[in-house]
Order: structure tokens, then C-alpha cells, then sequence
């Protein structure tokens, strides 16, 4: 009789691999559980993970989702490392609107952001608005992928404390990509959950700005945005 051994070693190798690709999914595609969620708290669809590569493999901070929590009125305080491994908290850019854009180097969607959030780092950086990316990846992992797409805005980067941090904003169980809007008091005015697209930020920064110039309330600019973003649909491409 064959030895079956090759075959059995062979067989075990590709479950693994299975498992280790659904559970990607499961991290970056399962939407937060809130029964009540606030209105501005939009959820749209996070798209596919990538196939794994081989680096995928290494994970080994836990990803198991949390407590159920509510999304803050206020930008929390919270710190994590930048490019250099500094730790560097939030406040750094106090006075700023925010963008803060929760993101990981195998998340498919979250790389297809990159190049809106880079134009968007641009077009509003003369008026005091600030993109911060968050990734929850391995320092190492994210700088070079940083680099290599010469990403303009800060990074913070943390595993199981971005994970905390996510947490903060009432994102109770992994989901990428997600952003969360701020304007310059540091108030939540939205969290988006799923891929960015331009008309999305365009109609949020603009109702920021609103609130910046003290020409809305933030309630107003809750609903005018939660509004704005059912108008527009959640399957937009561009």
C-alpha cells in the first residue's frame, strides 16, 4: 500500500490555508453589532480581503471582538506608535479636524482608500484638516508598504492597542476599513464604516466645515449628514 503520509501533510497545508483566508474575511468584512446605533454611524459594505500571501500567516495579536461599546461624543484620548515607533498620542493634532481612517496593509479595501486619502491630505491640509491613518498591522509591515506608496499623511500603528482604540469609537468588532470625522473641537461628527469614496467625504468635510464656522449645530450636522449619505447610496464606486 502507498504511503498516504504526503497526502495527508498535503491536505492539512490547505485547510490552513482555508482557515487562515476566512478568517481574513471575518476581519475585515463582519460589520459591528449595535442594535441602536447613533443616526451618523453609517455602515456600507467593506468589500473582499485579498487572497493571503505567506506574511499573512505570522498574525499573533488576538482579534477577538469585544465588548459591545457606543460610539463617543468626543474624540477619545488615546496614543499609539508612529513610523519611528514613538509613541504619539491623538492630541498631537488637537485643534484640527480629523480624519481618522482605521486601515491594514491585507485589507483590500482599505488599500483601495490610499489614493482618496492622499488627494484628500492635500486638498484640505489649508484648512486645518488632518488625516491620520491608523493600522492595526505590524510596524515593519506598514512602513514599508508606507513607503512604497509614499503615503503623505502621519500613520499610528498598533496590534492588539489599535484594536483597544477601535474599541473607544464603538467599533466592538474588527471591521476594515472604517473612518471616523471629527471637526476642530474634537466632536464625532461621523463614522463611516467601509470603503471611502469621494462623493462620501466631499458631502461629510463639507458639513465639518459648516460646523468649523460655527454655521450649524452638531446635531443638525448629524442628520444632514446621515441624510446626505442615504441620498447618495451605499454602492458607490468613485
Amino acid at each position: 500500500m502507498r504511503n498516504s503520509r504526503p497526502l495527508q501533510i498535503a491536505a492539512a497545508i490547505l485547510v490552513a490555508i482555508f482557515g487562515v483566508w476566512a478568517g481574513a474575511r471575518v476581519y475585515s468584512n463582519h460589520e459591528p453589532h449595535r442594535a441602536d446605533g447613533p443616526p451618523f454611524a453609517v455602515r456600507t459594505p467593506a468589500g473582499e480581503a485579498s487572497p493571503p500571501i505567506p506574511s499573512d500567516f505570522d498574525a499573533s495579536f488576538d482579534a477577538t471582538p469585544g465588548p459591545a461599546a457606543t460610539v463617543p461624543e468626543h474624540l477619545p484620548e488615546f496614543s499609539l506608535a508612529d513610523r519611528t515607533g514613538s509613541r504619539t498620542p491623538v492630541s498631537r493634532w488637537a485643534g484640527k479636524s480629523l480624519i481618522l481612517n482605521f486601515w491594514a496593509t491585507w485589507c483590500a479595501p482599505c488599500r483601495r482608500e490610499i489614493p482618496l486619502l492622499k488627494a484628500l491630505s492635500g486638498q484640505w491640509a489649508a484648512r486645518d484638516v488632518e488625516v491620520v491613518g491608523i493600522a492595526v498591522d505590524y510596524r515593519d509591515k506598514v512602513v514599508a508598504y508606507a513607503d512604497a506608496l509614499k503615503i503623505p499623511y502621519p500613520l499610528l500603528i498598533g496590534e492588539q492597542d489599535a484594536l483597544d482604540v477601535a474599541t473607544q469609537f464603538g467599533v466592538a468588532s474588527p471591521v476594515f476599513p472604517f473612518t471616523v470625522f471629527t471637526d476642530k473641537r474634537g466632536d464625532v461628527v461621523a463614522l463611516y464604516v467601509g470603503e471611502l469614496h469621494q462623493p462620501q467625504a466631499d458631502l461629510i468635510l463639507s458639513v465639518v466645515q459648516k460646523l468649523n464656522d460655527k454655521r450649524v449645530e452638531l446635531p443638525e450636522a448629524k442628520r444632514a449628514i446621515a441624510d446626505g449619505l442615504h441620498a447618495l447610496g451605499p454602492n458607490l464606486t468613485g
